[in-house]
């Protein structure tokens, strides 16, 4: 705003001296062009300028502007006092605390001597006007920096509060990460090593007597041996999600479907994606979609006896749904979402609906005995900007 000021002043006074078209006139007018150049091409080059270049541009415009002020006719003189005001806004704006507060006080002396010149010593009110407006402008320049000191610290603080919070959010990512792990082992491997070894103990304490009945707890330790070997290799699968950074959320939930379906999950495990919005999913939350995806199809392995199972990626432009619905025994979700803490079961969907609910999403389970099951995962996110051309650098004035 102080650009147009100035260019303002500065302008409308050379359509007046071009207008009375005398010798002394056109001087001014050279000066004032030189001025509006000098003024010009400052914040054009500016981010070229070091400090002593910056303060030869302002001790340039000051000289100009002084010696505009003492060649002009005491009458004109009115029509550049003004210039000071946009001139002390410059100062500030290039130089350092120290610097600025000499060149304003070396405006204001100009200032009111050139008032001073053209009213006479008895001007005292026409004198303290534009000195007023010179230092209110300053003060109000200072109190805008102060301002903006403020606000940048709290930006920072509030940027390192947000990567506390992103810290602990990956801790707690851990912990909840450590603690389906220990639920799988224990649901899995654990239960049925100790089984087995039960079973070894049993057969070699028959081993002499009944040879016929060792053998057959044996071979029930061998089948269940490659059982275990089995869901060793799944939970292992599951621990490397790098499917999803590798090829996106979408692409890792089509794996995460083949993979189901060779496994056994059900017989037809199918993926669709519904909806042509590309909202912001960061890695994280698409990690967090995809463990939903994976203890569900576990559930659906384990509990489930579905034939088929279908998992929809719906996007919306501020709301991602993930569903996964199956055709099996279904049953009744009353407290599905509570972990029992006495066995230790039923961790999975509570720890995934905790999960979204850092990221402000939600789980839903709708279920009937006989009447399949469906989870749905619900997330807001951010829309997809489309790109636009850079702005041009814009300096404040």
């Amino acid at each position: 705003m102080s650009h147009v000021a100035f260019f303002l002043v500065v302008g409308a006074s050379l359509v007046r001296l071009a207008r009375l078209n005398s010798p002394l006139c056109w001087h001014i007018v050279t000066v004032s062009a030189l001025l509006a150049l000098a003024y010009a091409g400052g914040p054009a080059l500016s981010s070229r300028l070091g400090p002593l270049g910056r303060g030869s541009w302002i001790l340039s415009l000051l000289v100009l502007w002084t010696l505009l002020i003492w060649i002009a006719p005491v009458p004109l003189t009115p029509d550049y006092v003004w210039c000071a005001v946009p001139l002390a806004c410059v100062a500030l704006r290039a130089l350092g605390n120290r610097s600025a507060a000499v060149a304003v006080a070396v405006i204001t002396v100009v200032l009111a001597l050139a008032l001073i010149r053209s009213h006479g010593p008895f001007g005292t009110e026409l004198v303290l006007i534009p000195v007023a407006a010179v230092w209110g402008t300053v003060a109000l320049y200072r109190a805008q920096q102060r301002d903006a000191a403020v606000r940048q610290r709290l930006v920072e603080e509030l940027r390192d509060t947000r990567d506390v919070l992103a810290r602990q959010q990956r801790q707690a990512g851990v912990l909840a990460e450590r603690t389906r792990i220990a639920r799988d082992l224990h649901d899995t491997l654990a239960q049925d090593l100790a089984g087995g070894l039960m079973l070894l103990q049993a057969a070699e304490r028959d081993w002499e007597k009944r040879p016929d009945v060792a053998r057959t707890r044996v071979r029930a330790v061998a089948d269940g041996l490659d059982t275990n070997l089995t869901e060793t290799r799944r939970i292992l699968r599951d621990l490397t999600p790098s499917d999803v950074a590798e090829t996106g959320l979408e692409g890792a939930l089509r794996l995460l479907c083949d993979r189901s379906r060779a496994g056994g999950t059900a017989a037809h495990v199918r993926f669709r994606s519904v909806g042509q919005h590309q909202p912001v999913i960061d890695e994280h939350l698409a990690g967090a979609l995809f463990r939903v995806a994976q203890s569900s199809l576990a559930n659906v392995r384990e509990h489930s006896h579905a034939v088929n199972v279908l998992i929809t990626l719906r996007r919306q432009p501020h709301q991602v749904d993930l569903e996964v619905s199956d055709d099996g025994i279904g049953f009744a979700p009353a407290g599905i979402l509570v972990t029992d803490a006495r066995t230790g079961r039923g961790f999975g969907l509570p720890a995934a609906r905790a999960r979204l609910r850092e990221y402000g999403g939600d789980l839903d389970v709708s279920s009937a005995p006989g009447g399949g099951t469906t989870i749905r995962a619900t997330v807001s996110v951010r829309p997809r900007l489309e790109p636009v051309a850079p702005l041009p650098p814009v300096t404040a004035g």
